[in-house]
């Protein structure tokens, strides 16, 4: 196996996925979000799929959802569907749960709505700090209040919503449960770091949105973690953990750094050192996190399903596992109902 196959694997190479136009009948024209986001296209890819195209200004922007619709489905229904909002990893986008997973056949036997939005790929799911001036872009206005907004007032999206994510997408998921109590009956984080304050982990995650997010100053992002402190605290699930309570809670993560059930038995040498570097150094580092914030709640009596497995690096196999080990149980809170 070539080492590109391997950080292929572990960053989630995007690949070209065909698209068939599938004409839509004629439909109301779609209600904007109250801070002007709206959708001004879509692309039907098969029956139940489509990539929406969404101008926002908490981005600057146009960004892509990618929405899957359950049988039955209308725009001009009178009733809604409870909806999943699913969140990708670093240096992936919109279009990755369903090239790494098969979301769209678990989806298709409850009667839900998924919505994958694009988070950016260093974007760090939050409003950037830009050195107290805030601005431009704003990810997590766009993603829980101009994407949600939209999905409710077009898509006959409900208000049982949950959220999930892998990587930096889990983290948001358990971030955005707390930051906004309410919004979301359950959260479920695949990889996600949970502890971003603890010791060790911001200079982690600044060294990792330079190089591998290719930031320049990623301290843009939530400031210094010494003089923005508060900011980074903010953010941080561990801290957020007393407003979690009555929202639902999947975690799962590694914590060795070394090769599990997921990885290929057949590397070089070379290819296993790159593996450990890659996803075996930062799989560890968010273990430790979880392990932090599964304590953390433990301590404030707040209930979650954690899945801490040792052995296995950050990449896919393992959340592609996860998620469906957490979908009943999301399905369960947000009432959607199996059909299949």
């Amino acid at each position: 196996m070539k080492i590109s196959r391997v950080i292929g694997v572990l960053a989630g190479a995007p690949l070209v996925v065909g698209a068939l136009a599938i004409p839509a009948a004629a439909a109301p024209p779609y209600v904007p979000a109250d801070s002007g986001a709206e959708i001004t296209g879509e692309q039907w890819l098969d029956p139940v799929t489509v990539d929406l195209t969404v101008q926002t200004p908490a981005i600057g922007t146009s960004e892509k959802v990618r929405v899957i619709v359950p049988a039955g489905w209308s725009r001009e229904a009178s009733r809604t569907w409870p909806v999943v909002y699913a969140y990708h990893g670093g240096r992936d986008d919109y279009v990755s749960w369903t090239r790494s997973t098969d979301i769209e056949q678990v989806a298709a036997r409850y009667d839900v709505i998924v919505v994958m939005p694009e988070g950016g790929w260093a974007g760090s799911y939050v409003d950037w700090h830009n050195d107290g001036r805030g601005g431009t872009p704003r990810w997590e206005t766009f993603l829980v209040q101009e994407v949600v907004q939209l999905v409710e007032r077009n898509l006959r999206g409900s208000t049982r919503r949950a959220a999930m994510g892998a990587s930096s997408g889990g983290h948001a998921a358990v971030m955005y449960a707390g930051r906004w109590p309410g919004t979301f009956r359950y959260a479920a984080s695949f990889s996600g770091m949970m502890h971003i304050t603890m010791p060790g982990v911001p200079s982690s995650s600044l060294y990792t949105s330079r190089v591998w997010g290719g930031v320049r100053d990623p301290e843009l992002i939530l400031g210094s973690p010494l003089t923005d402190f508060a900011n980074w605290r903010a953010h941080d699930p561990y801290h957020l953990a007393p407003r979690l309570r009555g929202t639902g809670l999947y975690i799962s993560a590694g914590t060795t750094g070394e090769p599990g059930p997921f990885e290929p038995t057949d590397l070089a040498l070379r290819e296993l050192l790159a593996g450990l570097l890659i996803g075996g150094n930062s799989e560890e580092t968010v273990g430790a996190t979880n392990i932090s914030f599964r304590t953390r709640l433990y301590a404030l009596g707040i209930p979650v399903t954690a899945n801490i497995y040792g052995d296995g690096w950050h990449q896919w196999g393992y959340w592609d596992a996860e998620y469906k080990k957490a979908w009943p149980l999301m399905m369960n809170a947000i009432g959607a109902q199996r059909t299949g």
